[in-house]
């Protein structure tokens, strides 16, 4: 058993185009500590590319027995700290959380083994990240943290930690025939889910799973068009399946997205939405639902049907 005291760090790094700001700031922090930590940074990909080159490199760097005390572990930024979770859990042995305050990435490193610290680009200022990434280096798993009152842990506690890493390593199974061809965590809420149609939106139905912050699973069929609006909160959203095509006219901006892509929209900013195929997204805001009419339906389609005529042209 390595002392924690002794205990030094490889450490990955990557974020998307949101996080990089904060990913550079917590790079340029690990740095100043050269005796404790070797810093690698991955870039900027994707969110989800960027989560996975992580999880694959620190999943893919074991504990070697020339050198019992460096620890692999990721830090990963997007948005919101979300997707970049989501998607580095999809590989055995990493344990990633997002982590919004010190006393978050104490506790996960105490009572899960977090090996992935997950940070919002958003949301969190690079001092907060900093003290974030100090405490989960320096808190060892089942140490005491401020979910055990900064006290050691009970007994009963110690025996369920001195279980849980071998049973934690061990699911899932995938010699199992229990196991689901899908266990994504966004997908399994979806399943049996009933949804509610969106009366300003032909075509659209939706189902909030969460208030304040909202998070919400929505559904559009194939030709259904979302005419210019705008919300008094930013959102950022994952299409799960299908295409839709964007424009944010605030910006004269648009894009195209489809499966696993990841799109932020800023408060305040107009756009207009159509569908190619039906489509599935999870949506996550800032605060409560709203909703402002910009144009009618009949201008939007007009709008958009007029510009992918001139593309087509070209």
């Amino acid at each position: 058993m390595v002392d924690a005291i002794d205990r030094r760090f490889k450490i990955f790094a990557a974020a998307d185009a949101f996080g990089q700001p904060l990913k550079d700031a917590v790079v340029a922090h690990r740095r100043a500590h050269p005796s404790v930590a070797d810093v690698v940074d991955l870039g900027v990909d994707k969110y989800y590319a960027a989560a996975a080159a992580v999880a694959r490199s620190v999943i893919a760097t074991p504990t070697s027995s020339s050198d019992p005390a460096l620890e692999a572990r990721g830090v990963v930024v997007c948005g919101t700290g979300a997707g970049v979770a989501i998607f580095a859990n999809k590989y055995p042995g990493v344990y990633a959380t997002h982590c919004a305050t010190a006393a978050d990435a104490a506790n996960t490193r105490s009572i899960n083994a977090c090996n992935v610290l997950a940070l919002s680009g958003l949301a969190t200022p690079p001092d907060a990240a900093a003290a974030i990434a100090d405490a989960w280096l320096a808190t060892p798993f089942r140490a005491p943290c401020p979910a055990s009152g900064d006290a050691p842990w009970p007994d009963d506690i110690q025996r369920f930690f001195d279980s849980a890493p071998a049973e934690m390593a061990a699911i899932p199974d995938i010699s199992s025939a229990s196991v689901p061809d899908s266990a994504c965590a966004i997908c399994c809420l979806r399943k049996g889910m009933e949804f509610e149609p969106v009366g300003i939106m032909p075509g659209g139905e939706m189902r909030i799973v969460r208030e304040s912050p909202t998070s919400a699973y929505v559904r559009f069929k194939a030709g259904s068009v979302e005419p210019a609006h705008h919300h008094t909160f930013g959102h950022d959203l994952v299409v799960i399946s299908g295409k839709k095509k964007v424009w944010n006219l605030t910006k004269k901006e648009s894009y195209d997205l489809v499966d696993g892509d990841f799109l932020f929209t800023p408060a305040g900013d107009v756009h207009r939405v159509k569908y190619f195929e039906d489509t599935e997204f999870f949506i996550r805001w800032d605060g409560h639902w709203d909703i402002f009419l910009d144009e009618d339906l009949d201008a939007a389609r007009s709008a958009i049907d007029a510009e992918l005529g001139a593309a087509t042209a070209k």
